[in-house]
């Protein structure tokens, strides 16, 4: 089953992909494959991650502390999900 995230970081676009990819091995997740994007100038991103257990797409943004929050969902809604995170990061 793909998964959705929530993520809020008290830290850069680099280390927040780090810590997003970090606490997914933590929780049980195998990432196999990874991408990031984000835009200089915005202060949140998306991470995708193909894992062991399903597609994961985690939309980050600033905030005071690290931490996660995920949601089992069906794969359109990971999909929509994705595409809409696109659509704002080029501004669309």
């Amino acid at each position: 089953m793909p998964f959705i995230g929530f993520a809020k970081s008290n830290y850069g676009p680099a280390e927040t992909y780090k810590r997003i990819l970090d606490e997914l091995q933590r929780r049980g997740f195998e990432v196999r494959f990874s991408k990031h994007h984000w835009m200089g100038d915005a202060p949140f991103g998306l991470v995708i991650a193909e894992t062991n257990r399903g597609e994961v797409a985690i939309r980050w943004n600033l905030g005071k502390v690290f931490e996660l929050r995920l949601e089992e969902v069906q794969k359109e809604d990971v999909d929509e999900f994705v595409e809409d995170t696109m659509e704002y990061l080029s501004g669309d």
